[in-house]
Parts: structure tokens; sequence; C-alpha cells
């Protein structure tokens, strides 16, 4: 919503001053501020854990996960990034590369790129053909007596490309993911909070009768002030919390991070934030198209 955004920086300052605790305090803020994000999310999404990063709300997603299918592997897109601790390092095909490479709970699918991907804009069914490749990888898995947890991917993959995936992919891989016992969660964290535009979270490009099982986001959700978030379902939360094992963070969700995320919520409203990057998206996107008819080296504008 802008450096310093003084409606930010006011609820930041307002609430510094009244009160910041840890999370084991009940406050308001985290109510009030859990409400308002349901209302920007499918109804089955109801359940929310707050966190301090990105990479702390994926983590979290895997655990859930896992502790929802009684599974472990994960697959992921090719050229993917999910964040900087040890168990999203190792389903980052873009950095396990580079590091200590592939473990056998990780499956790598091909992005779904209709430009310079497998298949292409001039094959019959591209999103079939994606979505094909997702399950021969499940398949393989089973016979190699492995079961799926998640297939885990940015609404639109950001590290491989700005990618974006053509409407009904995410169905269908959902499809094959559910029938293997997995589940699906849709990383926002870089492509949440109105930034496509026409929809408040990127996923909903894929269409309306697409809800993934778990959404994380991170950045934008507080402007730059650290705070994430992840939504799922109530049976994924209630198999979480069957362990007896609680989730707690420290900070996570603390009142003044809360006022943060419900002033941020209330700029994208009153400024029309999601309006504006769909109109500024469309213009800047028209002028490089005219520059695509004109220079030949330019192969894709997305």
């Amino acid at each position: 919503v802008g450096h310093c955004h003084p409606d930010v920086i006011k609820a930041a300052h307002e609430q510094n001053q009244s009160l910041n605790t840890n999370s084991r305090y009940l406050h308001d803020n985290l109510v009030d501020y859990a409400e308002r994000l349901s209302k920007t999310l499918p109804e089955k999404l109801c359940i929310f854990y707050f966190l301090n990063s990105g990479s702390e709300a994926n983590d979290l997603a895997l655990r859930l996960a896992r502790q929802y299918t009684k599974h472990e592997d994960v697959i992921v897109l090719d050229h993917a990034y999910h964040g900087h601790l040890t168990s999203l390092i190792d389903i980052s095909p873009y950095k396990f590369r580079n590091l200590e490479g592939q473990k056998e709970w990780v499956h790598v699918a091909p992005v779904p790129d209709i430009y310079r991907g497998l298949y292409r804009e001039d094959h019959e069914d591209s999103v079939t053909a994606y979505a094909n490749e997702v399950k021969n990888i499940i398949e393989q898995a089973h016979k190699r007596g492995r079961k799926i947890a998640a297939f885990f991917a940015e609404s639109l993959p950001s590290v491989g490309g700005q990618i974006i995936p053509p409407a009904g992919y995410f169905q269908k891989v959902a499809e094959h993911v559910h029938k293997a016992g997995g589940v699906f969660i849709a990383d926002e964290i870089q492509v949440g909070f109105g930034r496509v535009g026409k929809h408040f979270w990127a996923f909903q490009l894929q269409g309306e009768d697409f809800i993934p099982d778990i959404v994380t986001m991170g950045k934008p959700i507080g402007n730059g002030h650290p705070l994430a978030c992840v939504a799922t379902t109530k049976e994924i939360a209630e198999a979480f919390a069957a362990t007896g094992v609680e989730y707690f963070n420290t900070f996570g969700g603390n009142p003044v991070s809360c006022a943060i995320g419900l002033a941020v919520l209330d700029v994208i409203e009153k400024e029309h934030l999601q309006a504006h990057a769909t109109e500024v998206g469309n213009f800047l996107m028209k002028l490089l198209r005219e520059q695509k008819i004109k220079h030949p080296i330019i192969g894709d504008v997305r």
C-alpha cells in the first residue's frame, strides 16, 4: 500500500502506545483481523493461524498437510521457491539444486508455462497435459510405496518467471491430489492481496470453482511489518489440534501486527488499490504488447 503509508503508521503507533503483548494474552485485534480476512476468502477457509513471516507460514502449511493426511511427500513446481527454512529449501528446486539436491519425499512437476514449457499454446489441451504430469508423478510415487501429503504451488509462480497457469489447471491437479489423499496448498505470499487486480487472491484467476485446502500469506499482508498468515479448513485445523500439541507463536498475531493488518485492508479498500492494479496493469500490458509487435526480441508479455 506504499512506503510508510500514514494510515498504517498511525495504526501501529496507536496500538504500540496502548498495548503490545505476546499472543498468550487474548486481544480483540486478533479476532477482528481474522474476521476481516475471512471476508476476502471462500467460506470454507475459515481457520487462521498468524505468524511473523511467509517462510513461517509455508512451514506451518507443510505441518498441517502432513498431520491431516498422515502422508509425507510433497509435489512442487520446477524452479519454485517457498522460503528460507530448512523444510522449505527442501521443497524449493530453485535452491536445493545448488545445495544438497532433491530429497526422496520431494517430487518436481513441470511449470505449467504455455509460452516456453513442455506444452505450449499450440498444444490441443495444455491444461490436461500439464495436470497429467502431476498424475503421473503420483502414480510413480505410489509404485515406490510413497504417499502424497500435498501439492504445494505459488498461485502464480514468481521465481519461475511470473508464470500464469492456464485456467483449469489447478482444478485438475487438485482432483488428482485429493484422489491420492493429499491437499492443495496455494502460496499467495508474493501474489495475494489484490496484486493481480481482477481478484483479491491469485488462485481466483483459475475460476470460482477452485478452492485450495490451505492458503499462505506474507509480504504485502503487513506492508513491510513482519506479519503472515495461514488460512485453512476446519477439518485440517481439527486434525492438527487433535495431536494435543497446541500451535503457539509468541509474536504471531500480536495486537500491533493485527492493527497494522487491519489498516492495510482498510487502505486497499479505501484507495481502490485493486482497481488501480487492474488499470495500471492493463495500461502497461497494452504498451508492452505494442513493443512486442515492433521488436521480435520480445517473446512474451505477462
